[in-house]
């Protein structure tokens, strides 16, 4: 069932956040490893994965 009202629409937000943050992963410098880590957090933990990739994870 679709969610309605600001909670549904915040979850899109967390969704195409989190789609970023993959894309953006899979183009960094870091090892293969340290980049399937990173999407597994991101994936497993919608909010705080990409909390914790912006604030620890692999830039550039």
């Amino acid at each position: 069932m679709i969610a309605h009202g600001y909670f549904g629409f915040g979850w899109l937000i967390v969704a195409v956040l989190d789609i970023y943050a993959i894309i953006k992963i899979a183009q960094s410098n870091a090892s293969a490893l340290a980049k399937a880590i990173w999407i597994v957090v991101v994936l497993a933990l919608p909010v705080l994965g990409l909390i914790l990739w912006f604030l620890f994870g692999p830039k550039g």
